[in-house]
């Protein structure tokens, strides 16, 4: 068993640098000292996406940063993982992220949109949704106010190239008197 083992509070503070070193916020920890062995699960995101090899390092890496630590004695099992596809998009780093990705939102004025994610500025969103009328894909503006709930939707195939390049284009030119 494991015994004095950090707070959440201590070990965010312990283990931030070394993830922000490597371009990654920690979300979340969560301890469940109970276990046995007592488990630690790191949460992580940033820009790029977390793969294998990079959350075997920030796991050696955590792992020796905790080792390190006076009066944590025992076995523990030390898990750093991401959000996961399911946790809501509750900031505007989230929709920053999860740009080119498909998305269900629920609005304030209780309407339900399923769109792809653009550019998130200055407290707006860019979706790129099909007109029903036209079929044609378009940019729907929807302020981050406006926003209750926003989840991830899985997707099985590849989006249409049109809806994915309007997805990705940077407005900043256009409202800036630029092309």
């Amino acid at each position: 068993m494991a015994t004095g083992l950090p707070s959440q509070t201590q070990l965010i503070e312990l283990l931030d640098g070394e993830f922000a070193r490597v371009g990654y916020e920690i979300e979340d920890v969560v301890i469940d000292a109970e276990a046995r062995p007592a488990r630690i699960t790191v949460i992580a995101d940033g820009d790029a996406a977390l793969d294998l090899d990079t959350v075997a390092a920030l796991s050696r890496s955590a792992s020796s940063l905790l080792d390190a630590v006076k009066g944590v004695e025992g076995s523990y099992v030390l898990e750093v993982s991401s959000p996961g596809v399911d946790r809501p998009l509750t900031s505007e780093k989230h929709f920053r992220r999860a740009r080119g990705r498909k998305i269900e939102l629920a609005l304030t004025d209780g309407t339900q949109v399923t769109g792809r994610v653009g550019e998130m500025r200055d407290g707006t969103l860019s979706l790129v949704v099909r007109d029903a009328r036209t079929r044609d894909w378009t940019v729907l503006p929807i302020s981050h106010r406006e926003i209750l709930k926003a989840v991830v939707q899985v997707e099985f195939s590849s989006p249409v190239k049109e809806e994915l390049e309007l997805a990705t284009v940077d407005r900043s030119a256009e409202t800036e008197g630029g092309t």
